[in-house]
C-alpha cells in the first residue's frame, strides 16, 4: 500500500477521530431518523399496492367478460411480483447501505492503522538513539575513570604534563561531540 507522508497522515488521522467522536455523539438520533423515513417509505409502499388490490377487486365484481376477467388476472399477478420486488429492492437497498459504510470504515480504520505504524517507528528510532546515547554515556564514563586511574600511576610512568593535557582534552572533545543527538548535529 502505498505511503502517505506523516504530517498528511497525523491530519488526516485527526480529522477520522473528530468525525468518529461526532458521529457517536449524533448515532443514535440518525439511526431512529432512518428507522422511521424507511417505515413510512415502506408505509406508503404497502398502503399504494393495498389501494391497487382493492380497485381490482371493484373492477373485478363489475367485470362479466371472459377476457376482462382473464385481465383482471393478469394485472393480480403483476401486482404481486411488484409486492415481492419492492421487498427485493428494499432488502437490497439495506445491504447496499451497509456495504457502503464498511467502505468508508475500512478506508478511515486503513488511516488509522498507518498512523499507528508510524508513531511505532518514530517510538523504536527514538528507542534506538536512546540506547546510542546510553552506551556512549557509559562508554565516556569508563574513559574518564581510565584517565582518573592513570592519573594515580606513578609520576615517573606519566607522559609529559602537555602530551597528557592534549590527549585528555582532544579526547573529552572526541567524545562530548559524539555525545550530541545527530538530531543537533
Amino acid at each position: 500500500c502505498p505511503r502517505v507522508p506523516p504530517v498528511t497522515l497525523q491530519a488526516a488521522f485527526a480529522h477520522l477521530a473528530l468525525a468518529f467522536r461526532c458521529d457517536v455523539f449524533t448515532l443514535q438520533q440518525r439511526v431512529q431518523v432512518e428507522r422511521r423515513a424507511r417505515d413510512a417509505a415502506e408505509e406508503n409502499i404497502q398502503e399504494e399496492l393495498g389501494q391497487c388490490r382493492a380497485a381490482l377487486e371493484r373492477l373485478g365484481r363489475s367485470c362479466a367478460s371472459a377476457g376482462c376477467k382473464e385481465t383482471l388476472e393478469q394485472l393480480q399477478h403483476n401486482l404481486a411480483v411488484l409486492a415481492a420486488a419492492v421487498e427485493r429492492a428494499t432488502s437490497a437497498a439495506e445491504k447496499l447501505g451497509a456495504v457502503h459504510q464498511e467502505a468508508r470504515m475500512s478506508r478511515a480504520a486503513e488511516v488509522m492503522v498507518q498512523h499507528v505504524e508510524n508513531l511505532k517507528r518514530h517510538q523504536q528510532r527514538e528507542h534506538a538513539e536512546l540506547e546510542e546515547m546510553k552506551r556512549l554515556i557509559q562508554q565516556n564514563s569508563r574513559n574518564r575513570q581510565l584517565a582518573e586511574s592513570q592519573d594515580d600511576v606513578e609520576p615517573r610512568l606519566r607522559p609529559h604534563p602537555l602530551k597528557r593535557t592534549f590527549q585528555q582534552g582532544s579526547a573529552r572533545r572526541r567524545v562530548s561531540i559524539a555525545v550530541i543527538p545527530k538530531q543537533l548535529l
